[in-house]
């Protein structure tokens, strides 16, 4: 997880919490910095239950506020299985200063209907917040039988401002069984987009790059975590902002056989303490980039 600044983790269902306070205590044992952990309230429609929970450098960026989106919208009530859970970071050393995630996970067979809902709540959050430095990222459910590219050109959040890093060509399965685009991250607005490093937006294949057995992949996850860099003030400078194209954007294991023979495009930071297995936050030291993941 010392890998990344910001870490958002989902379906956890650890309801005492313990989990998540022993995965955080072993994390700043490992010396890869200082991490802080915040978590949504338990969410889900019936006995099943999960929650969002958030770790972040704390040398890297503050967490300042955040809340659970209300899901109450006159007419439109319970639109979501599992509500967002919206962040605001300050992040001084990126180009954005002011950092908004909103972690998504959508129930499969209402991944449509809950996507396009997404309009609404980044419209609320602008009003909210004022801000426009705005990052969608999550499970999506956004491929397979749970959503046509047909259907997809329907949603309102596929269309300007909003701007798709993870492109339609990304494997974010573990599995062998498919290689579904189920993983998004989306950023509102061209401010946003210019942030964003230039090809960094990928799934992280850590089958490959901690040499784990199908059995032990899959008891990690069935998802690759889903990952992007944010510019620091040094690279701002030091070049003018490239905007993502299609061809650079999809530098994760691509669709097809079983991406284990297939270099993945993460950039390694210069030597640090070992990096241990799962997905999370970047721990860069010198102003280079800082990354920001979902799983």
């Amino acid at each position: 997880m010392s890998r990344y600044s910001i870490v958002v983790m989902l379906e956890v269902v650890d309801k005492s919490g313990k989990a998540m306070e022993k995965l955080l205590k072993e994390l700043n044992a490992a010396g890869c910095g200082s991490y802080s952990m915040t978590a949504s309230c338990q969410l889900g429609r019936d006995t099943y239950k999960e929650k969002f929970v958030c770790f972040y450098r704390s040398d890297e960026a503050t967490l300042t506020d955040c809340y659970q989106y209300e899901d109450n919208q006159a007419g439109d009530e319970d639109a979501f299985a599992r509500e967002p859970f919206v962040l605001r970071f300050s992040c001084p050393d990126t180009a954005v200063k002011d950092l908004i995630l909103i972690p998504v996970h959508t129930k499969p067979e209402d991944s449509l209907k809950e996507l396009d809902e997404l309009h609404d709540v980044v419209q609320a959050v602008r009003s909210n917040w004022g801000s426009d430095n705005i990052m969608i990222l999550g499970d999506f459910n956004a491929d397979g039988r749970y959503l046509s590219k047909r259907k997809k050109q329907t949603m309102r959040i596929c269309s300007e401002p909003y701007h798709w890093l993870i492109t339609d060509d990304v494997d974010t399965t573990s599995s062998n069984n498919n290689d579904n685009t189920y993983d998004r991250i989306v950023v509102y607005g061209e401010k946003m987009l210019e942030a964003v490093v230039s090809g960094s937006a990928k799934s992280f294949n850590y089958q490959e790059e901690f040499n784990l057995t199908d059995e032990e992949t899959l008891s990690v996850s069935d998802h690759y975590p889903v990952e992007v860099e944010l510019k620091t003030d040094q690279n701002q400078e030091d070049a003018a902002p490239t905007r993502p194209t299609a061809a650079t954007k999809g530098r994760a294991p691509k669709k097809g056989p079983q991406k284990k023979t297939e270099p993945t495009a993460v950039k390694k930071r210069n030597p640090a303490p070992k990096k241990k297995s799962g997905d999370a936050p970047a721990a860069a030291k010198a102003p280079t980039k800082r990354r920001r993941v979902i799983k």
